[in-house]
């Protein structure tokens, strides 16, 4: 079954928070520090900066106090900040929709990400195989997108498949107990779904649909600028921190995680980093607006936004640049 878009994005407002986490606080601060609420996915791109800013006492030295909260996806998030019970988040490529139609702003991008993948069970060795099939997919999120993609390079639409919406756990338990077929889904969950159905069979992959994919820290629509500026500190220092020291960074994200290090060196290896200075260059000379148009023009033609608006309307390059000169 599916669901649309206006019954999905209520639906999250019911949701937001039980499917988060109240996480730690490690970074307290002084009694003078901001205080701020930031939401993350539990994963190597979601984590990576915030277990650096904790360790590095990088909020702190920015005047802030963070708490942190997990989330299953980005929209979630989105919907935390629109309702004031957050302040900070992060999104993978699949929600930059919701920035772009006006409900949050990226201050920072983190990585380029190519974990997405369409999964299949055992037996199914194409997209073509999953037609008319049970294909479970997070709305509104990264494995929306490849799904999408992916169909679309196969010749095929969401028609030729029999979508089932749900979050991304439910779709590790009803892949691994045999309810649906295939998933439009990503790393690190499928390593999860591979220890109870090591043959799955990955049938599309943003590494071989190519193009470039972004991970973004968000704020809300409306947010105090100086505030904003103190975040985008403290992750472009984590950012520069990670880059120069990958294996210590991902200890601590694993540390944060209480997770195994394999797991996230694994997560790891499907992430490009960039230094702030290569992503401050980047936003200068247009090539961030490159993607985040690709991302737009993407959504627009799965109907996800009505038209492609101006990079500037939702990322605030020219603050992220400011910030790191």
């Amino acid at each position: 079954m599916s669901m649309s878009r206006r019954t999905f994005m209520a639906s999250l407002s019911a949701t937001a928070l039980t499917l988060s986490v109240t996480g730690c606080s490690s970074d307290d601060g002084d009694g003078d520090a901001a205080k701020i609420r930031f939401g993350y996915i539990a994963d190597y791109n979601g984590a990576g900066l915030l277990a650096i800013a904790d360790e590095r006492g990088l909020w702190r030295k920015h005047g802030l106090s963070a708490s942190y909260k997990t989330f299953v996806n980005g929209p979630i998030q989105i919907q935390a900040l629109g309702s004031g019970d957050l302040d900070y988040g992060y999104i993978g490529p699949g929600a930059i929709w919701l920035p772009a139609s006006g409900k949050a702003r990226i201050i920072a991008i983190d990585t380029l990400t190519y974990a997405d993948r369409v999964i299949a069970k055992p037996g199914i060795t194409s997209m073509a195989g999953l037609k008319g099939k049970k294909v479970g997919v997070p709305e509104g999120t990264s494995g929306e997108m490849i799904l999408n993609l992916a169909l679309r390079k196969a010749g095929m639409t969401m028609d030729d498949i029999k979508k089932v919406a749900m979050d991304a756990p439910t779709i590790v338990s009803a892949f691994s107990s045999g309810q649906i077929d295939g998933a439009g889904i990503n790393y690190p969950l499928i390593d999860t779904i591979k220890q109870k159905v090591p043959d799955l069979v990955e049938v599309a992959s943003t590494e071989d649909i190519g193009g470039s994919f972004p991970t973004a820290f968000v704020t809300g629509a409306k947010a105090d600028a100086a505030t904003d500026a103190k975040v985008v500190k403290v992750l472009q220092e984590a950012n520069d921190w990670r880059a120069a020291h990958p294996d210590e960074t991902v200890a601590l994200t694993a540390k944060l995680l209480k997770v195994p290090q394999d797991k996230v060196k694994a997560d790891a290896s499907h992430v490009k980093t960039l230094t702030t200075a290569e992503l401050a260059a980047k936003t200068k000379d247009g090539t961030v607006g490159t993607w985040l148009d690709g991302m737009t023009d993407f959504f627009v033609s799965t109907g996800q936004l009505k038209k492609a608006p101006a990079t500037d309307s939702f990322y605030a390059g020219a603050a992220y640049t400011k910030a790191a000169s």
